[in-house]
């Protein structure tokens, strides 16, 4: 079982970039020491019987990930709206998923501000037509997220975005924000960002 970073301090290992959309899923990995992200798989959602996030807790477990990275889509204001709360409640159900699982490990959500519209243009200058870019856009998202992420923590030393528990522990560590929200625990290292989906 893998411990939450202290202060000054995050995990190291193989990590998970996460960009949750209504339709399709994308997963992005990295190298085990955070150096490069890169797209893994995309997942079809179904949000009734949440079958993807098991197959994404399975995936976690298969590849000893340490930490995953949810991205938190905000406007260019930094508002939330209804796609930054279906990310949050995904976010959520996969805690749940790993905590039935036995495999406990971090998740955190991070902003996300216009990493599809990126991945998109990036798949655009790779000569990928627009018709192709179904298949893989949402992988090149949760990729893109991930990338920042993991340079984020390298940058600053320490954990970044905010760490989400299970509702039925919501507020068990002491902070009262937690027992509110039932969902997350908002981080001193929460940082925007310039990667993201446009809104």
């Amino acid at each position: 079982m893998n411990q939450e970073a202290a202060g000054g301090d995050y995990p190291h290992g193989i990590k998970l970039g996460v960009d949750v959309g209504t339709v399709r899923v994308g997963v992005a990995v990295c190298d085990r020491d955070g150096i490069l992200a890169t797209p893994l798989r995309t997942l079809e959602r179904n949000a009734k019987k949440n079958i993807d996030v098991r197959i994404l807790s399975g995936l976690a477990a298969e590849l000893g990930a340490v930490q995953i990275f949810v991205g938190l889509p905000r406007t260019l204001k930094g508002e939330e709206h209804a796609s930054a709360r279906m990310a949050e409640d995904y976010a959520r159900l996969l805690v749940e998923a790993l905590e039935r699982s036995g495999f406990e490990v971090p998740v955190n959500l991070i902003d996300e501000r216009l990493s599809t519209v990126t991945a998109h243009r990036d798949l655009h200058a790779a000569g990928m037509s627009s018709r192709n870019h179904r298949k893989v856009v949402d992988q090149v998202a949760a990729a893109g997220i991930l990338q920042h992420a993991i340079d984020m923590q390298k940058a600053r030393g320490t954990d970044v975005g905010s760490r989400v528990y299970a509702v039925s522990r919501a507020g068990q560590s002491g902070d009262t924000t937690a027992g509110a929200a039932g969902r997350t625990v908002p981080g001193e290292n929460e940082q925007s960002s310039e990667h993201g989906r446009l809104q």
